[in-house]
């Protein structure tokens, strides 16, 4: 089975929620035997020149402009599908699936996977969230299957965008804890004596209400912020003004043995976000059983965390009280029940999608 693959840019060594369930999936996909994947990348974010056995890397011009830069790509991706025709195309996030009534009305089946409701994020205007609205209505009338990783979105739709829908969470990997500090020690920071925050850099995620609620909590543990700045550089230069220099560390993008050594020392996780799809980095921290303290929004809820662990989104005086609160216990680890979250069924449960797609007799067995 053939499957393209765009509404991604791409993989490996590249930020975003959707890049990294893109990089976790699609190689277990293309382990079995006859699965050969298409996966179209945006060319000015590729830096790596790794391979992946069934995978073929195919790099379209792109633009970094907002609002543009989905929009240009995944046209021509599009394109590219109608002339080489896969047995499925795999669409990621709403803004791409604009194009999918092209691929239907020429024979091609289609797979969307709704990760967030993007016209909720701030960096759009007005013309650009009713756009987005439209994509979204497009998209989900036109798709042959829908993949929802949050289920709370999944329940707001009538019942016959439900009836083709199916709620596949994200997952993590197994935790690899790092014994070594040499990412640590280049920013400054000491094993167990600091906060962490991670996503890309933008006004979703919440950061400027975490360094707001952060220089009025009285702890000596540093804040790092880990994340890397695309285009909404006005906003990080905001963070930065607000932001003690000496108390709160911005790393930048951090790949992937970064992340897993600063996971394996952190204090206490924190997800102070005023919107999410289903937040891979909220799974990995409680992977290495770091205390957390999240925003209390549906995707937050889509795991199991105890009450005190929340907090009211957008309440910086909140969220101040919940860090001081959990930096007032004695440093633990904490156990959680990960077990629904596991990459390879998220995998197979996609790959089984797909396949039925793939196969229109087969949708009702699925």
């Amino acid at each position: 089975m053939q499957i393209g693959v765009f509404g991604t840019r791409g993989f490996p060594g590249i930020q975003g929620g959707v890049e990294r369930h893109c990089e976790c999936i699609y190689p277990r996909m293309a382990r079995q035997q006859d699965v050969r994947v298409t996966l179209y990348r945006r060319r000015p974010y590729v830096r790596s020149t790794a391979t992946y056995a069934g995978i073929t890397f195919r790099d379209l011009p792109s633009t970094r402009v907002k609002g543009l830069e989905a929009f240009l790509h995944s046209f021509l991706a599009a394109l590219d599908c109608l002339r080489r025709r896969p047995d499925v195309v795999h669409i990621h996030n709403i803004g791409p699936g604009f194009f999918a009534p092209l691929l239907r009305l020429f024979g091609l089946r289609v797979v969307l996977t709704y990760h967030s409701a993007n016209y909720e994020h701030s960096k759009w205007n007005a013309a650009e969230r009713t756009f987005l609205r439209l994509c979204e209505a497009i998209a989900l009338s036109t798709a042959h299957a829908i993949i929802f990783v949050n289920r709370f979105q999944m329940e707001k739709y009538a019942d016959g965008i439900r009836r083709k829908s199916h709620y596949i969470p994200n997952g993590i990997d197994a935790p690899a804890p790092i014994s070594g500090t040499a990412f640590l020690d280049q920013h400054g920071l000491a094993p167990g004596r600091y906060l962490l925050a991670a996503g890309r850099i933008t006004h979703e995620k919440g950061f400027d209400l975490l360094i707001d609620a952060y220089i009025n909590t009285r702890t000596d543990c540093k804040l790092a912020i880990a994340g890397g700045v695309e285009s909404e550089q006005e906003y990080a230069r905001r963070l930065r003004d607000a932001a003690d220099p000496q108390r709160v560390v911005f790393t930048g993008y951090a790949n992937r043995a970064e992340m897993n050594e600063l996971y394996t020392h952190a204090a206490l996780f924190v997800l102070p976000s005023r919107s999410e799809g289903f937040p891979i980095v909220l799974l990995e921290a409680m992977s290495y059983g770091l205390p957390v303290v999240a925003s209390d929004i549906p995707a937050t809820h889509l795991v199991e965390l105890p009450d005190d662990c929340y907090f009211p989104a957008g309440d910086a005086k909140a969220l101040r009280e919940a860090l001081e609160q959990k930096l007032a216990a004695e440093p633990h680890r904490m156990t959680y029940d990960m077990a629904a979250f596991d990459w390879d069924t998220v995998a197979a449960r996609t790959l089984d999608v797909c396949r039925c797609v793939a196969s229109p007799h087969k949708l009702k067995a699925l």
